[in-house]
Protein backbone atom coordinates (compact mmCIF):
# COMPACT_ATOMS: atom_id res chain seq x y z
CA UNK A 1 0.00 0.00 0.00
CA UNK A 2 1.17 3.52 -0.76
CA UNK A 3 2.08 5.45 2.39
CA UNK A 4 2.92 4.23 5.87
CA UNK A 5 -0.05 2.78 7.65
CA UNK A 6 1.31 3.32 11.15
CA UNK A 7 1.21 7.08 10.58
CA UNK A 8 -2.40 7.06 9.40
CA UNK A 9 -5.35 6.31 11.68
CA UNK A 10 -7.29 3.17 10.90
CA UNK A 11 -11.07 3.47 10.70
CA UNK A 12 -13.57 1.31 12.54
CA UNK A 13 -15.97 -0.85 10.56
CA UNK A 14 -19.57 0.37 10.18
CA UNK A 15 -22.40 -1.17 12.19
CA UNK A 16 -23.04 -4.53 10.49
CA UNK A 17 -26.67 -4.69 11.59
CA UNK A 18 -28.59 -1.64 10.38
CA UNK A 19 -32.26 -1.62 11.22
CA UNK A 20 -35.07 -0.52 8.94
CA UNK A 21 -36.32 3.06 9.38
CA UNK A 22 -39.39 3.45 11.51
CA UNK A 23 -41.28 5.19 8.70
CA UNK A 24 -42.28 3.83 5.30
CA UNK A 25 -39.68 4.66 2.69
CA UNK A 26 -40.95 6.22 -0.56
CA UNK A 27 -40.27 4.48 -3.84
CA UNK A 28 -37.13 5.79 -5.51
CA UNK A 29 -35.48 6.87 -2.24
CA UNK A 30 -31.88 7.97 -2.72
CA UNK A 31 -28.83 7.92 -0.47
CA UNK A 32 -26.79 10.79 -1.90
CA UNK A 33 -23.56 10.13 -0.02
CA UNK A 34 -21.63 6.92 0.49
CA UNK A 35 -18.04 5.86 -0.10
CA UNK A 36 -16.52 2.60 -1.28
CA UNK A 37 -13.15 0.97 -0.56
CA UNK A 38 -12.95 -2.31 -2.49
CA UNK A 39 -10.06 -4.69 -2.05
CA UNK A 40 -7.41 -4.34 -4.69
CA UNK A 41 -7.52 -0.55 -4.72
CA UNK A 42 -5.37 0.04 -1.64
CA UNK A 43 -2.40 1.01 -3.79
CA UNK A 44 -4.40 4.02 -4.98
CA UNK A 45 -4.50 5.62 -1.51
CA UNK A 46 -2.51 8.85 -1.32
CA UNK A 47 0.44 8.88 1.10
CA UNK A 48 -0.73 11.98 2.99
CA UNK A 49 -4.29 10.74 3.54
CA UNK A 50 -6.14 11.51 6.78
CA UNK A 51 -7.24 7.93 7.45
CA UNK A 52 -6.98 4.33 6.29
CA UNK A 53 -10.43 2.86 5.61
CA UNK A 54 -11.50 -0.73 6.13
CA UNK A 55 -11.92 -2.80 2.96
CA UNK A 56 -15.57 -2.64 1.94
CA UNK A 57 -17.21 -3.92 -1.22
CA UNK A 58 -20.33 -2.73 -3.00
CA UNK A 59 -22.03 -5.89 -1.72
CA UNK A 60 -21.47 -4.59 1.82
CA UNK A 61 -23.25 -1.36 0.93
CA UNK A 62 -26.01 -3.27 -0.89
CA UNK A 63 -26.98 -4.98 2.35
CA UNK A 64 -27.36 -1.61 4.07
CA UNK A 65 -29.37 -0.18 1.19
CA UNK A 66 -31.68 -3.19 1.13
CA UNK A 67 -32.48 -2.87 4.84
CA UNK A 68 -33.00 0.90 4.63
CA UNK A 69 -35.18 0.75 1.52
CA UNK A 70 -32.74 2.71 -0.67
CA UNK A 71 -33.37 2.31 -4.42
CA UNK A 72 -30.79 4.79 -5.74
CA UNK A 73 -27.46 5.98 -4.40
CA UNK A 74 -24.58 8.35 -5.10
CA UNK A 75 -21.05 7.11 -4.54
CA UNK A 76 -18.83 10.03 -3.58
CA UNK A 77 -15.09 10.10 -4.20
CA UNK A 78 -13.22 9.66 -0.92
CA UNK A 79 -10.24 11.89 -0.17
CA UNK A 80 -7.89 8.90 0.21
CA UNK A 81 -8.01 8.48 -3.58
CA UNK A 82 -7.41 12.17 -4.47
CA UNK A 83 -8.31 12.37 -8.19
CA UNK A 84 -7.95 8.64 -8.92
CA UNK A 85 -11.62 7.81 -9.54
CA UNK A 86 -11.25 4.16 -10.53
CA UNK A 87 -12.94 2.64 -7.45
CA UNK A 88 -15.77 5.17 -7.49
CA UNK A 89 -16.52 4.82 -11.19
CA UNK A 90 -16.29 1.05 -10.98
CA UNK A 91 -19.47 1.19 -8.89
CA UNK A 92 -21.45 3.73 -10.90
CA UNK A 93 -20.30 2.43 -14.26
CA UNK A 94 -21.51 -1.08 -13.46
CA UNK A 95 -25.09 0.12 -12.86
CA UNK A 96 -25.58 3.75 -14.00
CA UNK A 97 -29.36 3.49 -13.70
CA UNK A 98 -29.08 2.82 -9.98
CA UNK A 99 -25.92 4.74 -9.13
CA UNK A 100 -24.50 8.16 -9.79
CA UNK A 101 -20.97 9.27 -8.90
CA UNK A 102 -19.26 12.41 -7.67
CA UNK A 103 -15.63 12.44 -8.76
CA UNK A 104 -12.54 14.46 -7.94
CA UNK A 105 -10.52 15.99 -10.74
CA UNK A 106 -7.42 18.09 -11.20
CA UNK A 107 -7.56 21.35 -13.21
CA UNK A 108 -5.83 19.73 -16.18
CA UNK A 109 -8.34 16.89 -16.61
CA UNK A 110 -9.19 16.52 -20.29
CA UNK A 111 -12.63 16.99 -21.80
CA UNK A 112 -12.45 13.41 -23.05
CA UNK A 113 -11.92 12.21 -19.49
CA UNK A 114 -14.86 14.25 -18.23
CA UNK A 115 -17.09 12.79 -20.94
CA UNK A 116 -15.94 9.26 -20.06
CA UNK A 117 -16.72 9.95 -16.40
CA UNK A 118 -20.17 11.17 -17.41
CA UNK A 119 -20.82 7.99 -19.37
CA UNK A 120 -19.86 6.03 -16.23
CA UNK A 121 -22.44 7.89 -14.14
CA UNK A 122 -20.55 10.92 -12.82
CA UNK A 123 -22.72 13.98 -12.27
CA UNK A 124 -20.46 16.30 -10.31
CA UNK A 125 -17.05 17.02 -8.84
CA UNK A 126 -16.09 17.03 -5.19
CA UNK A 127 -13.73 19.54 -3.61
CA UNK A 128 -12.78 18.56 -0.08
CA UNK A 129 -10.86 21.38 1.58
CA UNK A 130 -10.91 19.67 4.97
CA UNK A 131 -9.21 16.27 4.50
CA UNK A 132 -5.78 15.49 3.08
CA UNK A 133 -5.95 14.46 -0.56
CA UNK A 134 -9.35 15.99 -1.21
CA UNK A 135 -8.30 19.45 -2.37
CA UNK A 136 -7.21 18.96 -5.96
CA UNK A 137 -7.37 22.66 -6.91
CA UNK A 138 -5.01 25.45 -5.83
CA UNK A 139 -7.92 27.41 -4.29
CA UNK A 140 -11.69 27.46 -3.86
CA UNK A 141 -11.89 30.27 -6.41
CA UNK A 142 -10.07 28.19 -9.02
CA UNK A 143 -12.37 25.26 -8.33
CA UNK A 144 -15.34 27.53 -8.94
CA UNK A 145 -13.78 28.87 -12.13
CA UNK A 146 -13.43 25.26 -13.31
CA UNK A 147 -17.22 24.89 -13.18
CA UNK A 148 -17.38 26.52 -16.61
CA UNK A 149 -15.96 23.27 -17.98
CA UNK A 150 -18.66 21.05 -16.45
CA UNK A 151 -21.69 23.27 -17.02
CA UNK A 152 -22.58 21.74 -20.39
CA UNK A 153 -22.47 18.27 -18.82
CA UNK A 154 -25.20 19.25 -16.39
CA UNK A 155 -22.94 18.55 -13.41
CA UNK A 156 -22.59 20.32 -10.07
CA UNK A 157 -19.78 21.01 -7.62
CA UNK A 158 -19.84 19.62 -4.08
CA UNK A 159 -17.75 21.09 -1.27
CA UNK A 160 -16.74 19.63 2.04
CA UNK A 161 -15.96 22.81 3.93
CA UNK A 162 -16.77 24.61 7.15
CA UNK A 163 -19.25 27.11 5.72
CA UNK A 164 -18.88 29.62 8.55
CA UNK A 165 -15.33 30.33 7.41
CA UNK A 166 -16.55 32.16 4.28
CA UNK A 167 -16.97 35.87 4.98
CA UNK A 168 -19.04 36.58 1.87
CA UNK A 169 -20.47 33.24 0.88
CA UNK A 170 -23.10 34.81 -1.39
CA UNK A 171 -20.45 36.43 -3.56
CA UNK A 172 -18.42 33.22 -3.57
CA UNK A 173 -21.36 31.11 -4.71
CA UNK A 174 -22.14 33.60 -7.45
CA UNK A 175 -18.85 32.63 -9.12
CA UNK A 176 -20.10 29.12 -9.89
CA UNK A 177 -21.52 28.21 -13.29
CA UNK A 178 -23.24 25.13 -11.86
CA UNK A 179 -25.24 24.23 -8.73
CA UNK A 180 -23.18 24.15 -5.52
CA UNK A 181 -23.68 21.50 -2.83
CA UNK A 182 -22.33 21.46 0.73
CA UNK A 183 -22.08 18.31 2.83
CA UNK A 184 -22.66 17.62 6.51
CA UNK A 185 -25.24 20.39 7.04
CA UNK A 186 -22.53 22.92 6.22
CA UNK A 187 -20.01 21.38 8.64
CA UNK A 188 -20.45 24.02 11.36
CA UNK A 189 -19.70 22.52 14.76
CA UNK A 190 -22.61 22.35 17.19
CA UNK A 191 -20.54 24.32 19.71
CA UNK A 192 -21.06 27.35 17.47
CA UNK A 193 -24.70 26.54 16.88
CA UNK A 194 -27.44 27.94 14.70
CA UNK A 195 -26.84 31.54 15.78
CA UNK A 196 -23.21 31.60 14.67
CA UNK A 197 -22.83 34.58 12.27
CA UNK A 198 -21.09 32.42 9.65
CA UNK A 199 -23.81 29.79 9.76
CA UNK A 200 -26.44 32.52 9.50
CA UNK A 201 -24.75 33.90 6.37
CA UNK A 202 -24.80 30.41 4.92
CA UNK A 203 -28.42 29.88 5.93
CA UNK A 204 -29.43 33.11 4.17
CA UNK A 205 -27.68 32.04 0.95
CA UNK A 206 -29.32 28.63 1.19
CA UNK A 207 -32.76 30.18 1.71
CA UNK A 208 -32.24 32.24 -1.44
CA UNK A 209 -31.52 29.07 -3.41
CA UNK A 210 -27.82 29.73 -3.97
CA UNK A 211 -26.77 26.29 -2.77
CA UNK A 212 -27.89 22.78 -1.89
CA UNK A 213 -27.22 21.04 1.44
CA UNK A 214 -26.75 17.40 2.34
CA UNK A 215 -28.20 16.26 5.66
CA UNK A 216 -25.23 13.97 6.22
CA UNK A 217 -22.76 13.19 8.98
CA UNK A 218 -24.53 14.67 12.04
CA UNK A 219 -21.89 12.95 14.19
CA UNK A 220 -19.23 15.04 12.47
CA UNK A 221 -20.58 18.29 13.89
CA UNK A 222 -22.16 17.09 17.16
CA UNK A 223 -20.40 17.34 20.50
CA UNK A 224 -21.91 13.96 21.43
CA UNK A 225 -20.13 10.70 20.66
CA UNK A 226 -23.36 8.82 19.94
CA UNK A 227 -26.90 9.17 18.66
CA UNK A 228 -29.28 11.02 18.80
CA UNK A 229 -26.99 14.09 18.35
CA UNK A 230 -29.70 16.41 19.68
CA UNK A 231 -27.33 19.38 19.79
CA UNK A 232 -27.48 19.72 16.00
CA UNK A 233 -31.29 19.58 15.78
CA UNK A 234 -31.67 23.37 15.67
CA UNK A 235 -29.34 23.63 12.67
CA UNK A 236 -31.05 20.77 10.87
CA UNK A 237 -34.51 22.21 11.47
CA UNK A 238 -33.38 25.67 10.39
CA UNK A 239 -32.19 24.24 7.07
CA UNK A 240 -35.37 22.21 6.60
CA UNK A 241 -37.50 25.29 7.24
CA UNK A 242 -35.41 27.56 5.05
CA UNK A 243 -35.48 25.69 1.73
CA UNK A 244 -36.57 22.03 1.61
CA UNK A 245 -36.37 22.07 -2.19
CA UNK A 246 -32.56 22.18 -1.93
CA UNK A 247 -32.08 19.47 0.70
CA UNK A 248 -30.67 15.97 0.23
CA UNK A 249 -30.11 13.05 2.59
CA UNK A 250 -27.11 10.74 2.70
CA UNK A 251 -25.88 8.01 5.01
CA UNK A 252 -22.17 8.91 4.82
CA UNK A 253 -21.58 5.14 5.03
CA UNK A 254 -19.15 3.69 6.14
CA UNK A 255 -18.59 6.68 8.45
CA UNK A 256 -14.83 6.91 8.04
CA UNK A 257 -12.82 8.76 10.68
CA UNK A 258 -15.69 8.60 13.17
CA UNK A 259 -14.17 8.22 16.63
CA UNK A 260 -17.39 7.84 18.62
CA UNK A 261 -19.91 5.03 18.87
CA UNK A 262 -20.59 3.80 15.35
CA UNK A 263 -24.11 4.94 14.38
CA UNK A 264 -26.77 2.58 13.12
CA UNK A 265 -27.71 3.64 9.60
CA UNK A 266 -31.39 3.08 10.24
CA UNK A 267 -31.23 5.40 13.24
CA UNK A 268 -29.51 8.04 11.09
CA UNK A 269 -32.37 7.84 8.61
CA UNK A 270 -34.89 8.08 11.46
CA UNK A 271 -33.51 11.52 12.23
CA UNK A 272 -35.49 12.93 9.32
CA UNK A 273 -38.66 12.24 11.29
CA UNK A 274 -37.07 13.47 14.50
CA UNK A 275 -36.28 16.77 12.78
CA UNK A 276 -39.93 17.19 11.83
CA UNK A 277 -39.99 15.86 8.25
CA UNK A 278 -43.41 14.40 7.49
CA UNK A 279 -44.10 12.01 4.61
CA UNK A 280 -44.34 14.87 2.11
CA UNK A 281 -40.99 16.35 3.10
CA UNK A 282 -39.36 12.93 3.12
CA UNK A 283 -40.61 12.36 -0.43
CA UNK A 284 -39.06 15.66 -1.44
CA UNK A 285 -35.72 15.13 0.30
CA UNK A 286 -35.28 11.43 -0.46
CA UNK A 287 -36.76 11.22 -3.96
CA UNK A 288 -37.67 14.42 -5.78
CA UNK A 289 -34.66 16.59 -4.99
CA UNK A 290 -31.97 13.98 -5.79
CA UNK A 291 -33.76 12.96 -8.97
CA UNK A 292 -33.58 16.57 -10.14
CA UNK A 293 -29.97 17.19 -9.14
CA UNK A 294 -28.48 13.87 -10.28
CA UNK A 295 -30.56 13.47 -13.41
CA UNK A 296 -32.78 10.51 -12.70
CA UNK A 297 -36.12 10.31 -14.55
Amino acid sequence: MTGTQHETPFCAHPDPNPHAPRFEMPAGACDTHFHIFPRGHEHRYVPDRSYTPPPLEITDYDRVADVLGIDRAVVVQASVYAEDNAATLQVSGADPERFRAIVSVAPDVSNAELEAYHDAGARGIRVNIVDSGGMTFPSVEEALAFTARIADLGWHIEFLAHVEMFEDIGALLAQSRVPVVFGHLGYTNARKGVDDPGFQRFLAAFEEGQTWVKLTGPYRISTSDRLPYTDISDMAQALISANPSRLLWGSDWPHVRHAGVMPNDGALLDQLAEWGCDAGLRQQILVDNPARLYGWP
